[in-house]
């Protein structure tokens, strides 16, 4: 099986590897390399398994599985992490897990695609622990993370942004994007800023006074 072990330990963002829609190998490998510590979650242990991929834990009730003793077999050495918990998804607790464990920052895949309540719980989880771990949501399309209150990023011209309030967002300024916010707001169900686009290569700008932002890098 692949390799991921050329970091030391907690340097760099854990790999949390959810069941949704697979990423393009080369996304995949490209965290795997950087990541000094891969968290399957419940129905992903198979797919990575048969994809001969080496990860360090797999958490869940393991009730997704018929093949699952063969394919924890196949991973050792292995943590297996049994949370039965009914009341967070495998998502929380696997990031609960990251914190308990030192872990200050983790990267997300297979997080999108087939369910969108799944998608959307994912975004919400960005919020509940903002604050406590960095969370990037990757796929082969975007990168989704949320924004402090002052955000600077060199960006090429023509990168398209979208800014996806996690509720009301307000007093928002920005800078460097085709559309404009000077002292503006937005909120979900009433009014968003999917794709923006950066007008020139330079520093981007985006600063808001309250509420929770969310930003996707979109690929083109």
């Amino acid at each position: 099986m692949s390799s991921h072990h050329i970091v030391r330990d907690k340097q760099e963002p854990a790999l949390i590897v959810a069941n949704g829609a697979a990423c393009s190998d080369e996304l995949l490998g490209q965290l795997l390399e950087w990541s000094p510590f891969v968290l399957a979650l419940d129905g992903a242990i198979d797919r990575l398994t048969l994809r001969g991929i080496k990860v360090d834990a797999v958490l869940g009730d393991f009730d997704s599985s018929e093949q699952l003793e063969e394919y924890i077999a196949r991973q050792q050495p292995l943590e297996v992490l049994h949370r039965p918990d009914q009341e967070k998804t495998d998502l929380e607790k696997g990031i609960d897990y990251l914190l308990e464990a030192g872990h200050r920052a983790a990267n997300i895949v297979w997080a999108t695609g087939h369910r969108f309540d799944h998608t959307y719980a994912n975004f919400s989880n960005m919020v509940k622990y903002a604050g406590r771990i960095e969370l990037n949501l990757l796929d082969d399309h975007s990168r989704v993370y949320q924004l402090p209150a002052v955000f600077r990023k060199w960006y090429p011209a023509g990168t398209i942004l979208s800014l996806m309030p996690m509720g009301r967002v307000e007093g928002i300024h920005t800078s460097n994007l085709l559309y404009p916010l000077q002292n503006d707001w937005l909120e979900i169900g009433s009014r968003i800023g999917t794709s923006n686009q950066v007008v020139e290569d330079g520093w981007v700008e985006i600063r808001h006074a309250s509420g929770a932002l969310l930003l996707g890098e979109m690929s083109k």
